[in-house]
């Protein structure tokens, strides 16, 4: 339906993650993508102050936006059904294109330019697209600090190997980002002052 693309983002909010975890907040999409967002942006100031890099910050702020979008009509798929074998994992990459198509297809067609980056990669982000994966790993390892500072041993784990995939991504930008600001995520509010 050309129009209904808006209404469909807004319902971002009532996609929960993590479904297969116990959780002590529960996180939806858009907490989620905002945080993507914020750190996407932020790798691409880390890049460009620390590296002599000349990314586009607001750019990838804004592909962080709209990084999971396409879960507003597939759901989000817990990583361990994801990544269960290379036959699910190249289904699942084929229903969220499919996703993405039909998401820029809700758009008036003179709008669908300026969106479709946002989805599907243009030539010229790959290395944004590559923050963009950064951000969303270090976004997970943000919710397991919280759910582990809340006393939800749950996440444990599933921090430490989030961490790990991090860190192989071999980005200095994430590098940079896990060293110095993500200490700070394990502090109270009062030490935060």
């Amino acid at each position: 339906m050309d129009n209904g693309f808006f209404a469909m983002v807004s319902r971002m909010k009532y996609i929960n993650r993590w479904a297969l975890m116990r959780n002590e907040h529960s996180e939806n999409l858009c907490e989620h993508s905002f945080e993507v967002a914020v750190i996407a942006h932020a790798l691409a100031v880390i890049g460009n102050k620390r590296f002599g890099k000349n990314l586009n910050g607001e750019r990838a702020a804004l592909m962080g936006l709209y990084h999971d979008t396409p879960e507003t009509l597939t759901g989000d798929m817990p990583t361990p059904v994801k990544y269960y074998s290379e036959e699910v994992r190249l289904a699942y990459k084929t229903v969220e294109e499919n996703a993405c198509k039909s998401l820029v297809s809700m758009l008036p067609r003179d709008f669908r330019d300026e969106y479709e980056p946002m989805f599907m990669p243009a030539e010229g982000d790959e290395e944004l697209w590559r923050l963009i994966k950064a951000a969303d790993k270090i976004s997970a390892l943000i919710k397991c600090i919280e759910e582990k500072k809340a006393g939800n041993s749950e996440f444990v784990k599933a921090g430490e190997g989030i961490k790990e995939a991090v860190e192989k991504l071999d980005l200095p930008e994430a590098r940079v980002f896990v060293e110095e600001f993500l200490p700070a995520y394990e502090m109270t509010l009062d030490e935060l002052r």
